[in-house]
């Protein structure tokens, strides 16, 4: 099984850009797609990117493309998320994800959830 640990959220100011991480344990890391979600306070959780086990393909959702992008380093058994052009809007509870093998859009489809990173954007 795998077991999630999410870092890099905190209080930050509008404007830059903030890189979330997501320590996976266990030894399913090179099978595991992983996505990130996000739910800001009020709202549904969210899609936002994911990358498949073999590194490609990666998808984003359509209104954050380039805002987001998503990486993973295998030495570390890591995946990270950046978020660029930081705004209040981002203030959230960000959640990493991991499925077997291929990305995927759909929270559904994820069995293995981090606890989140709180992501709180000051202007």
């Amino acid at each position: 099984q795998v077991q999630l640990v999410e870092s890099g959220g905190g209080l930050v100011q509008a404007g830059g850009s903030l890189r979330l991480s997501c320590l996976v344990s266990g030894r399913s890391f090179i099978i595991s797609a992983m996505g990130w979600f996000r739910q800001a306070p009020g709202k549904e959780r969210e899609f936002v990117t994911t990358v498949s086990a073999s590194g490609s393909p990666t998808y984003y959702a359509d209104s954050w493309m380039g805002r987001f992008p998503i990486s993973r380093e295998y030495a570390k058994n890591t995946v990270y998320m950046e978020i660029q052009r930081l705004n209040p809007e981002d203030t959230a509870l960000d959640y990493c994800a991991a499925r077997p093998y291929s990305a995927s859009q759909q929270a559904t489809d994820y069995d293995c959830w981090g606890q989140g990173t709180q992501v709180t954007v000051s202007s």
